[in-house]
C-alpha cells in the first residue's frame, strides 16, 4: 500500500479455544496475556517502551479458532514492531511470577464479562447450543479452571500450538516483501525457533457436538434490562454461499434501515438495541439475532423477530432489501481494505485457514452475483432449522 506511512503486521496461531480440553479452558487466552509479560530479551516494560516510543500501537485477541498479536507503526519503525512480535512469540520468559500476576487479571476480567448482559447471554446460547464441547466453552475460561491451571500446563500448551507451521505472519502497509521477509526470519529464529518448521500443523480437536441443540435456556441474573440471543445453525467458512448470507444478515439486522431495527425499535419501540449476526466456524456456524429490552417486552419482541424471519423464508425478500445488503456489504470490505490493519487482519486469517485470498473486484463480483432468489432460499433454509434461544435477566 504505497500510498500511506504506516505499516500493520499481525502474528496469527491456529490455536484458540477450540482446541483445549476442559482443563485447559482458557490456556489460549491466558498465553496472549503472558507473552507481553516478558522475554529473556526484555521485560513487560522494555515491550511496551520500544512501541511507545515510536508512537506505535500493540494490542492481541483470542477467538474461538485462532489468537493474534498486532501492531501497527509508522512506516520506517516496521523492523522494531516485527522484532518485537517475534522475540514475545519465540522467546517469553513464562516467570511464575507473572503466571500469577496474570491469573488474577483474567479472574477479574471473567467477573467483568460476567457483569456485561450482553456476553452473559452469548456464553449461555453457546454453551447450550454446543454443550461441553469446545465451542460451546467461553474463551476467557471459567474461574475454576483458570485458578487451577498450573504454568507447566500453560507451557505445555504453548510448546504444542506456538510451532511455526500454526502461524502466519501479515503484513500490510508502505512495506517491501522481500525486506520483510528478512525481517520476520530474523526475529523468528531466537531459540531454534525455525528449526521446527517442517512439524506438522497441530491437530485441531473437533467439537464433540457440532449441531447446535435446540430449545431456550434461560438464567435469572441482577440486570435490569433482559438480554436476548435467538439462532440457527449457519454456513462454515468454506461455504460458497457466505457472500449471501452477508446480504441477509445486512437486510436482517445490519443498519438502521435493516427489518430489525425499523419493525422493532422504530416502529414499535420495543427496544433499543437489536442486531442481527452471522458467526463462521471451521465446520459450523450460526445466524442469530440479539437484544435487549424491558422484561415486560420480550414476548412481544420475540413475536416480532420469528414474523420477519418467517417472512424472509417465505420468500418476502424485496429486491430493494438486497440491493441495500449488497451497497452495505461492499462498502464495508472496500472501506475496509483501504485501512492498513483491516487488510493486514483479512489476509492473514484468509491464510491461516487456507482460504483463497480474493482481490476487491473479485470480492465485489461475487457480492453483486448474489440475487433475491439466492437469499430467499437460503433464509428458507437457515430460519426453518430448529431455534436456540438464550434470555438473561430478572428473574
Amino acid at each position: 500500500m504505497p500510498g500511506v506511512r504506516s505499516a500493520a503486521v499481525g502474528v496469527w496461531v491456529a490455536a484458540g479455544s477450540r482446541d483445549e480440553t476442559p482443563a485447559l479452558n482458557g490456556a489460549s487466552h491466558f498465553l496472549e496475556h503472558l507473552l507481553f509479560k516478558g522475554t529473556r530479551e526484555r521485560s513487560a516494560w522494555d515491550i511496551s517502551v520500544q512501541l511507545d516510543e515510536v508512537g506505535g500501537e500493540m494490542n492481541a485477541f483470542t477467538a474461538k479458532e485462532s489468537t493474534c498479536f498486532h501492531a501497527r507503526v509508522l512506516d520506517r519503525d516496521l523492523p522494531v514492531a516485527i522484532d518485537v512480535l517475534g522475540d514475545m512469540m519465540t522467546a517469553s520468559a513464562f516467570t511464575a511470577a507473572d503466571v500469577e500476576a496474570e491469573r488474577e487479571v483474567i479472574l477479574d476480567e471473567i467477573a467483568m464479562h460476567d457483569d456485561d448482559p450482553d456476553d452473559v447471554a452469548h456464553n449461555l446460547f453457546a454453551a447450550h447450543a454446543f454443550g461441553d464441547s469446545p465451542l460451546g466453552r467461553p474463551v476467557a475460561g471459567t474461574h475454576d479452571s483458570i485458578s487451577a491451571m498450573s504454568r507447566e500446563q500453560i507451557r505445555r500448551y504453548y510448546r504444542s500450538r506456538y510451532t511455526p507451521s500454526a502461524m502466519v505472519v501479515s503484513v500490510a502497509g508502505n512495506v517491501d516483501h522481500d525486506e520483510v521477509v528478512d525481517l520476520v526470519a530474523r526475529a523468528f529464529s531466537r531459540a531454534g525457533f525455525l528449526e521446527q518448521a517442517t512439524a506438522s500443523v497441530p491437530q485441531r480437536r473437533t467439537s464433540v457436538r457440532r449441531r447446535m441443540r435446540a430449545g431456550t435456556v434461560r438464567s435469572s441474573k441482577g440486570f435490569e434490562q433482559v438480554n436476548l440471543v435467538l439462532g440457527f445453525p449457519g454456513l462454515p467458512r468454506g461455504d460458497r454461499r457466505r457472500h449471501t448470507l452477508g446480504v441477509l444478515d445486512a437486510a436482517l439486522g445490519g443498519g438502521t434501515s435493516s427489518r430489525l431495527f425499523q419493525e422493532v425499535r422504530e416502529r414499535r419501540g420495543l427496544a433499543y438495541s437489536v442486531f442481527s449476526f452471522a458467526s463462521h466456524y471451521t465446520d459450523t456456524g450460526i445466524v442469530g439475532v440479539g437484544a435487549g429490552c424491558l422484561p415486560t417486552k420480550v414476548e412481544p419482541l420475540l413475536a416480532v423477530v420469528r414474523d420477519q424471519l418467517a417472512d424472509m423464508a417465505r420468500g418476502g425478500v424485496t429486491s430493494e432489501e438486497v440491493e441495500r445488503g449488497k451497497g452495505q456489504l461492499r462498502g464495508g470490505i472496500v472501506l475496509g481494505l483501504e485501512d492498513t490493519a483491516s487488510r493486514m487482519f483479512r489476509n492473514g486469517k484468509t491464510e491461516l485457514v487456507g482460504e483463497d485470498l480474493l482481490g476487491v473486484e473479485a470480492l465485489i463480483e461475487r457480492i453483486d452475483s448474489v440475487t433475491v432468489e439466492d437469499v430467499t432460499a437460503l433464509a428458507a433454509e437457515v430460519f426453518s432449522r430448529p431455534e436456540t434461544l438464550a434470555v438473561v435477566g430478572p428473574a
